[in-house]
């Protein structure tokens, strides 16, 4: 991803970020405001106070939103495009407003969410193929999210049907309110049973209820938990790894490194690094890289990598003995696997190939060769770099041996000693 294309998806998140904290202070402001300015004439003020409150939690799904836009995930694309009219919405609705100390106006908090919101939209929308990433939900995650949504049901549909049991119970709000305060366990004690069948089925709601909530707690919220834990400690979590199929490994990190890491972040193509540099592995993972923290050349790391699954295998530590025992590691374990070799020595390019690697680049004295045959005036240059920047790894490999020759050809014109 270039730097511009970061930037802007960088824009957008923070923008939609001020968005949602702004649905949220302006929604308390507005709850606790006793003022009624701005189309106050024309809205309701119990419209505006329900504005409130539901604003605030516009919000917090807003902010929701926001962080899954930050792992570009396409359903945070969705639910932002369906919340930031909303939140216009609400924004023009709600009309509390902040006195100015020593000033006598009052200005409505409420215009900048607006202005914000519809500036937003068409940002949010042009970005729309940056947010790509599918959000994977495994079947336990659906049956436990199943499971507390049929608690939910069970208990609404029930407390109604026997609503006579429940003095307190007049509508399925009521229903819905008397559920969901038994089954979080917080029980406030307005709406109890009368008789011996409502207590009976207000213990089956705490049952299943309180069972529903701690499944999906632990089934949802688990792996979020352990992704942090595995985050610090510099791994990645099993679920992360198995999802792995069809990518490239990329063994060490260096300064040839990062140029394959934007061409794959570019071409949407999944990879992992493996490094065994900590602040390295620390600073990759800050930009949501899949990354591990481990020696390259150890089995145990590219089978958790899943070099099984994998494509293709770059090997570019900087040090051209790791990346050979790197190779050797990786073609055992693959024999199949395409391995594409950097190689920092051009006088190691045999050995790495040797080593198992199906191809092996000298980007240094291909740089190198292209340089001073273009200030020698050497004819076709540039368009040998062209060809590299869009070439295979197949053909990468002749047209180096192309800007060798063209090297010894140009050599003896361009020696002091003949002209």
């Amino acid at each position: 991803m270039n730097r511009r294309g970061w930037l802007s998806i960088r824009a957008t998140i923070w923008l939609v970020t001020v968005v949602s904290v702004l649905s949220f202070a302006v929604g308390v402001i507005n709850i606790a405001s006793q003022d009624v300015i701005f189309f106050g004439e024309y809205i309701p003020e119990s419209a505006q106070r329900l504005a409130g409150f539901t604003g605030a939690m516009t919000g917090f799904l807003m902010l929701m939103s926001a962080f899954g836009l930050r792992k570009g995930l396409r359903a945070a694309w969705y639910s932002t495009m369906l919340l930031l009219p909303v939140t216009a919405v609400q924004g023009v609705v709600q009309s509390g407003a902040i006195g100015l100390p020593m000033v006598d106006i009052s200005v409505p908090v409420s215009l900048p969410l607006v202005a914000l919101s519809l500036v937003s939209m068409p940002l949010v929308a042009i970005n729309r193929d940056r947010f790509d990433d599918q959000w994977a939900i495994s079947t336990t995650q659906l049956a436990a999210l199943s499971a507390l949504i049929g608690a939910q049901i069970y208990g609404t549909v029930g407390t109604y049907a026997l609503r006579e049991e429940f003095p307190a119970v007049n509508t399925l709000l009521d229903a819905f309110y008397f559920t969901l305060v038994t089954a979080s366990t917080v029980g406030f004690g307005d709406i109890t049973a009368s008789t011996q069948i409502g207590r009976l089925f207000s213990l089956s709601v705490l049952v299943i209820g309180v069972a529903s909530f701690g499944v999906a707690a632990g089934t949802l919220l688990g792996p979020a938990i352990e992704a942090r834990f595995a985050a610090a400690l510099g791994q990645m979590t099993e679920a992360q790894l198995s999802m792995l199929e069809n990518h490239i490994i990329v063994m060490g990190y260096g300064e040839l490194t990062e140029p394959i890491l934007d061409e794959l972040e570019d071409s949407n193509i999944p990879f992992i690094v493996i490094t065994p540099n900590s602040e390295k592995a620390s600073a990759l993972r800050n930009r949501d890289i899949n990354v591990l923290t481990a020696d390259p050349s150890d089995e145990t790391p590219l089978h958790d990598a899943g070099i099984e699954r994998a494509i293709g295998v770059v090997a570019a530590t900087n040090n051209d003995a790791e990346d050979a025992l790197a190779i050797l590691t990786a073609r055992e374990l693959n024999p199949d696997v395409r391995i594409v070799a950097a190689a920092t020595d051009r006088q190691n390019t045999a050995k790495l190939r040797r080593a198992g690697a199906d191809t092996v680049i000298s980007p240094a004295v291909i740089g190198g060769h292209l340089i001073v045959q273009s200030a020698l005036g050497q004819q076709g240059v540039e368009s040998v770099a062209d060809r590299i920047l869009g070439t295979s790894g197949e053909e990468v490999e002749e047209i180096a041996e192309e800007v060798d020759e063209m090297a010894e050809d140009e050599s003896p014109a361009s020696d002091p000693g003949d002209q």
